[in-house]
């Protein structure tokens, strides 16, 4: 069976439905595994599906897809935006580390910095940047999420307590007049937070996010200093960096 056809059936379904599993789709499609999974990720890349550990269900503006398959969503086009923010990252920086896999993807990258002062509420990020001995790393208190985010209003009273050199922020949507969108009003209390308190905030985020929609609205990618991401945004958004002289660094 073709992929184009695979791909219908599967939107055929969850569209019915409202969730299949991957077995089901399996045995439905009569194909493999990996097959099905390769697929349900293309699907979930593109926003025509929200992926699940272990299916898939059709998209959210109120839910976010599932943290260990954001993982694998764009690692090439991940990797190349955070080693261009590490280029820019000097050594001896103080900087905030957000939520999301495109921070963390930050994180690893700035492995080879040396007496970096770092505050993140991102326990996966704590992880990765705990392998360097001369960093100084700070964990924000709050309430934890199975993802390894830390948010809450302690979250954002501890963010609020300092004044950092950079923010290093993630988002889940960006529409086309700008407006940044996130899936938990909690988490964007907090990224507002690390806005506030960073001297310079830099957006990471893949292409998909210009075409993602989220119900909680953080602010206008005007706010932002720097745009990092793997693809020319929407033209409508091109204008806005333009006109508010937002710096915008495209890594393919």
């Amino acid at each position: 069976m073709k992929q184009s056809i695979r791909h219908q059936k599967i939107l055929d379904l969850v569209t019915q439905k409202g969730y299949a599993s991957t077995e089901e789709l399996v045995s439905l499609l009569d194909v493999s595994p990996p097959t099905i999974r390769r697929d349900l990720n293309e699907l979930a890349e593109k926003n025509l599906i929200r992926r699940h550990h272990g299916g898939a269900a059709s998209p959210s503006t109120a839910e976010n897809s599932d943290y260990e398959d954001r993982k694998s969503f764009f690692l090439k086009g991940k990797n190349c935006i955070a080693q261009r923010v590490a280029s820019l990252i000097p050594n001896g920086a103080s900087l905030f580390i957000d939520i999301g896999t495109t921070p963390e993807a930050v994180a690893n990258a700035l492995l080879h910095h040396q007496k970096l002062r770092i505050v993140t509420n991102n326990i996966n990020a704590a992880y990765i940047l705990m392998q360097n001995e001369t960093f100084d790393i700070i964990l924000a208190s709050g309430s934890l999420r199975q993802d390894g985010g830390i948010i809450g209003e302690a979250t954002v009273a501890f963010i609020s307590q300092f004044r950092l050199d950079f923010g290093i922020l993630g988002i889940s949507g960006i529409d086309l007049d700008g407006s940044l969108l996130d899936y938990d009003y909690h988490e964007v209390q907090v990224k507002r937070a690390i806005m506030e308190s960073s001297r310079q905030t830099l957006l990471v985020t893949d292409h998909s996010k210009f075409s993602r929609r989220a119900m909680v609205r953080l602010g206008s990618i005007a706010d932002i200093e720097q745009v990092f991401t793997d693809q020319t945004p929407p033209e409508p958004i091109l204008e806005i960096l333009k006109a508010n002289h937002v710096k915008l660094h495209l890594c393919q």
